[in-house]
């Protein structure tokens, strides 16, 4: 999460006195902006720094965790042995797209509920690696709103339609309503008179014009990329051959590590192969490595 630009201003505004300790992941997608800071300044050695690798006797009863090393390391994941609601991952094989599509719908709006007592609008997140396809966030989108909140009254902006109850995405940041790219919240009204839309982020109430609303995204699923920084107690995310383009392994170990209790994977198995195989995709060119070996030399 921590691009370039970020951490230039960051060390400029700390006192020479300060001491910066940064905690996180270096195997998630890096950040959004320029630069990939943290595996830099790792991989320059020249800095004091600590790897947590062993997984505990704790840690390793989540079959979330230990299936992000797996992950990690290029071996394919493992249903969990338990049974629901013990179990806290599932690694369902479909090689049918439509299938895989059904299976989500089904997995988000009638199983997980029914077995977990999660509720399909606040606790479970489908993530997916592209917008566009059978299983991108479009298609989900549309699917899961029709499934989880019908009706007949909506807002249409473009290929989105808007309706009372949806769970939405902010996707740019709005310092003057005080709501930033990857705020979620729940649409709660609309004065067709004034023609604002009234959306609750966590109990504050933001009001949105019409040509604001393009501000705002459906969120019953989102992007793998989106979600960074985020965690839902319940994840659902496809890996399918058709988003080969986005198939990396830092790509489906981000997206498993967003799951707090539940991570189900729906998809084939050449998708996860290729996802788990492919490392250099998205690798970032920087010099950041070498400019600290050659202050430190």
């Amino acid at each position: 999460m921590l691009d370039a630009q970020l951490m230039n201003h960051l060390l400029r505004a700390l006192p020479v006195t300060c001491r910066l300790i940064l905690v996180g992941d270096v195997n998630q997608l890096p950040a959004v902006g320029p630069g990939d800071v943290l595996n830099d300044i790792l991989s320059s050695e020249t800095l004091p720094s600590s790897r947590l690798t062993n997984i505990f006797r704790q840690a390793r009863e989540s079959s979330i965790v230990v299936n992000a090393h797996k992950i990690n390391i290029g071996r394919f994941p493992v249903s969990s042995t338990k049974e629901p609601p013990q179990a806290d991952f599932f690694w369902v094989v479909q090689e049918d797209l439509i299938r895989v599509k059904e299976l989500i719908t089904y997995m988000v709006c009638d199983r997980i509920p029914s077995v977990y007592g999660l509720d399909p609008l606040r606790d479970i997140q489908v993530l997916t690696p592209m917008h566009k396809g059978e299983v991108g966030t479009q298609e989900l989108n549309r699917v899961l709103q029709d499934k989880l909140n019908p009706g007949e009254d909506a807002i249409v902006r473009g290929y989105r339609s808007f309706r009372v109850g949806d769970r939405v995405l902010q996707i740019r940041n709005n310092y003057e309503k005080e709501v930033f790219n990857g705020d979620l919240g729940w649409i709660k009204g609309y004065d067709s008179e004034d023609a604002e839309l009234v959306v609750d982020f966590e109990g504050r109430k933001v009001i949105y014009d019409l040509d604001e609303v393009d501000e705002l995204t459906l969120a019953y699923a989102v992007s793998v990329h989106k979600s960074q920084g985020s965690e839902y107690p319940a994840v659902v995310m496809p890996v399918v051959t058709q988003h080969y383009m986005l198939l990396q392994r830092n790509l489906i170990y981000t997206g498993l590590t967003r799951a707090r209790k539940l991570a189900i994977i729906i998809g084939s198995q050449k998708a996860m192969g290729i996802g788990i195989r492919n490392q250099g995709a998205g690798r970032r060119f920087t010099h950041l490595r070498y400019r600290l070996q050659k202050v430190f030399d």
